[in-house]
């Protein structure tokens, strides 16, 4: 492991999703401790995206916008929301120059799936026909995630793609939860790895699953056909249970003709690109803005 991101390790508290009222507090405090910087010209702005129910959004705006993304917080399916990733939308919007419109999606096991895919696609919905609004190109939108955010990105990709959508330009995959079925060799043996683990991805998937079997839109390596989707940027973190299922979704989607971009961090875990402090992680964070900026601008 990455020594900078080690001596972090200790200092998580033990999580298992059995409660995740109570979780949801103690990724607030997390979430509350990484430093936001100040960042001059950046409007930021909470919205309601008209949907049934309303979902709430928090707009940031770079001054010479030329594209947006639509980005979906990690946590399980279960924590987190706009406030929680406060420092990662502002730093993604200041970094690659695009209007990030982060979403407060609903969650499980409250509201277990389809809630939080519908919520995401109507945001994506929303974004495209408020371009002109938001200073952007409708021609110019993106999904993307981390973590159980990205597995949102990438079900509401297959979803625009299989109805017909608004068109996505580009796809950011960062540790994407892909496949409830855990079959591969990183899934059945990341049992004590940092922060994420077999048993609390199988916690995750069975609080946002609910009582539905596993479709392509909830976990989206279970898709047959990947062609016709967009460009996509897959990361990986090497202590990580998805790490095997997201390298080989990249491998799909390339077999099938899609262009992506795959990069596997060595000597990272699940979320450590949070860890601001450590070089690789700031190097993490600024390849995703770099690639979400020529994904735009292109």
């Amino acid at each position: 492991m990455d020594p900078e991101l080690e001596v972090f390790v200790p200092l998580f508290p033990r999580t298992d999703l059995s409660d995740p009222v109570a979780e949801r507090k103690q990724i607030a405090e997390l979430a509350a401790a990484v430093p936001v910087p100040e960042i001059p010209g950046l409007e930021v702005e909470d919205r309601m995206v008209p949907a049934d129910p309303d979902v709430p959004v928090r707009i940031y705006r770079p001054q010479r916008a030329q594209g947006a993304v639509v980005w979906l917080h990690g946590g399980g399916w279960v924590m987190g929301d706009v406030n929680t990733e406060h420092p990662m939308a502002a730093r993604l919007a200041d970094a690659s120059g695009a209007v990030v419109i982060s979403v407060g999606y609903r969650l499980a096991p409250e509201h277990p799936f389809p809630a939080a895919p519908d919520d995401a696609y109507a945001a994506l919905t929303w974004a495209v026909e408020h371009a002109a609004e938001l200073g952007v190109d409708a021609e110019r939108i993106a999904v993307g995630g981390h973590s159980a955010g990205a597995t949102l990105a990438a079900s509401v990709a297959l979803r625009a793609r299989d109805e017909q959508g608004p068109r996505i330009r580009f796809q950011l995959l960062n540790q994407p939860s892909l496949d409830d079925r855990q079959e591969s060799w990183s899934a059945r043996n990341s049992t004590d790895t940092p922060w994420m683990t077999r048993a609390k991805i199988t916690a995750s998937w069975g609080h946002y699953l609910g009582s539905e079997p596993a479709s392509p839109y909830a976990a989206p390596a279970r898709a047959t056909d990947l062609s016709g989707l967009p460009p996509a940027y897959i990361a990986t973190a090497e202590l990580c249970p998805n790490r095997d299922e997201d390298i080989d979704y990249g491998l799909r989607l390339l077999r099938a003709g899609v262009s992506v971009e795959l990069h596997q961090w060595p000597g990272t875990f699940h979320g450590s690109h949070a860890i601001v402090s450590a070089d690789v992680s700031q190097r993490q964070i600024t390849e995703l803005a770099e690639v979400l900026r020529r994904a735009l601008a292109g």
